[in-house]
């Protein structure tokens, strides 16, 4: 039984194993706690000549309630750690670079133009679409125009807060071809909901074309202000 949606990315199964853990270990201590609630809601429910008395209650028990968890918070986070640092500690060296700019409501994406640089003329630009490689490591520079935003992917399990005043660099490698959800995370307003795109894992040499074609068809219009 899978209750998550196929991860499309190198590192979705790791981060799925992680949740999937979590998921185990509150999930056995929800239904311990409730059955242990419900055992005493009904163990000392009102009876007729049954008078109530004040306890003071259990100080070793209170100890181990309080370390239990904690030992368990402790051991999930090391466990977590590889892998977080994985994800957000570097990002692999890669000449596939986007720039991602949030703003109410929408997701303008940036490719670099035939120059070879951003924040030139010849940017592609493209809104509330993004297209990448299969197979290969995309660096992403995530901005933000207005107000928080959250960059969503959930095939890629991929999250990050797109804040303004800073770049935050993100990296995905996909894979697997097809077409994903963009959502943003993060309420930013009355058109949130309407805040999607679409992103298109390719062919390399399908992706290729396609940016060969869009820089064949920049705006000069959208090139940002010096």
């Amino acid at each position: 039984m899978h209750l998550l949606p196929e991860g499309v990315s190198t590192y979705s199964g790791r981060i799925d194993l992680m949740f999937y853990v979590i998921l185990a270990v509150t999930g056995v201590a929800f239904v311990v706690t409730e059955t242990v609630l419900f055992y005493f809601a009904w163990r000392y429910r009102h009876r007729e000549g049954v008078r109530a008395h004040y306890t003071h209650g259990n100080s070793r028990i209170e100890v181990i309630w309080t370390i239990v968890p904690a030992v368990m918070l402790v051991f999930l986070g090391l466990a977590s750690r590889k892998v977080w640092d994985e994800i957000k500690g570097h990002v692999p060296p890669t000449d596939q670079e986007i720039v991602v700019l949030a703003s109410q409501f929408d997701w303008e994406v940036r490719y670099k133009g035939a120059d070879g640089q951003f924040e030139t003329a010849d940017d592609v630009v493209v809104h509330n679409e993004m297209h990448v490689p299969v197979n290969a490591p995309v660096k992403i520079r995530l901005r933000s125009k207005d107000v928080i935003h959250s960059f969503f992917v959930p095939a890629f399990r991929l999250k990050q807060d797109a804040v303004p005043g800073l770049t935050i660099d993100i990296w995905v490698q996909p894979t697997k071809t097809g077409e994903y959800e963009i959502a943003c995370a993060e309420l930013c307003g009355f058109g949130h909901g309407t805040m999607r795109g679409v992103l298109t894992v390719m062919e390399p040499e399908a992706y290729r074309k396609w940016l060969s074609e869009q820089e064949a068809g920049v705006v000069p219009a959208e090139a940002p202000a010096a």
